[in-house]
């Protein structure tokens, strides 16, 4: 199954779901001290590893970040090759002030917003399907 392709099918059906703690990004040049099963992302970029953990691994790590962040979850299988998606959901969240860093894995889409935007971006995200 490769994923829903159609934008107006997509945003009707995502269904958002708020992921339970606080998560934060971090950086490290040695991802190999780390125990990637306590981490929930990684990605190597020339300059270091960045890593995306819940804010309690993060802490007993002695990992530097500077934001906190609630984690959702787009439900629906979105298509990696499906267009519009993460356009339509970052502008509306941006014209309502808030910043959105995402995740496209195989299955979802995942949004990172700052954790005093929760609500609100929930709120606007749950829109789409009305």
């Amino acid at each position: 199954m490769s994923g829903e392709k159609n934008l107006e099918t997509l945003l009707k059906s995502m269904k958002p779901k708020l992921n339970a703690g606080e998560f934060v990004f971090c950086k490290t040049e040695h991802p190999e001290q780390i125990n990637l099963s306590q981490i929930i992302m990684t990605f190597k970029e020339e300059e270091g590893t960045t890593i995306i953990a819940e804010k309690e691994v993060a802490d007993k790590l002695d990992l530097d970040y500077t934001f906190v962040a609630s984690w959702i979850t787009l439900t629906v299988h979105s298509s990696l090759e499906a267009v519009g998606l993460t356009a339509a959901f970052s502008n509306a969240l941006s014209e309502n002030g808030i910043s959105c860093n995402v995740v496209a894995a195989y299955y979802h889409d995942h949004i990172f917003v700052d954790k005093k935007d929760t609500d609100k971006a929930m709120d606007i995200l749950n829109g789409f399907s009305k």
